[in-house]
């Protein structure tokens, strides 16, 4: 039997990305009690696209997970 190493994507990349995804939805709710719908749509769907597209780019980068090797 072999131990199995689960590190839950806990890397910079997304780590960012949920960073930047949580503002959008602070952001969102803050609008949506503010009944401001120009600053949910920017603020909740904007972000989380930002978010989504930093994740990847940092991950393309070498800040993400990187692939298993047949040594470990």
């Amino acid at each position: 039997m072999t131990a199995e190493h689960e590190d839950h994507g806990n890397t910079p990349a997304a780590w960012t990305a949920v960073i930047i995804i949580m503002l959008a939805f602070v952001v969102g709710a803050v609008a949506v009690v503010q009944g401001n719908w120009t600053l949910f749509w920017v603020g909740a769907v904007g972000l989380v696209v930002v978010g989504a597209v930093v994740g990847k780019v940092m991950s393309m980068m070498g800040m993400g997970k990187q692939p298993e090797t047949a040594d470990h």
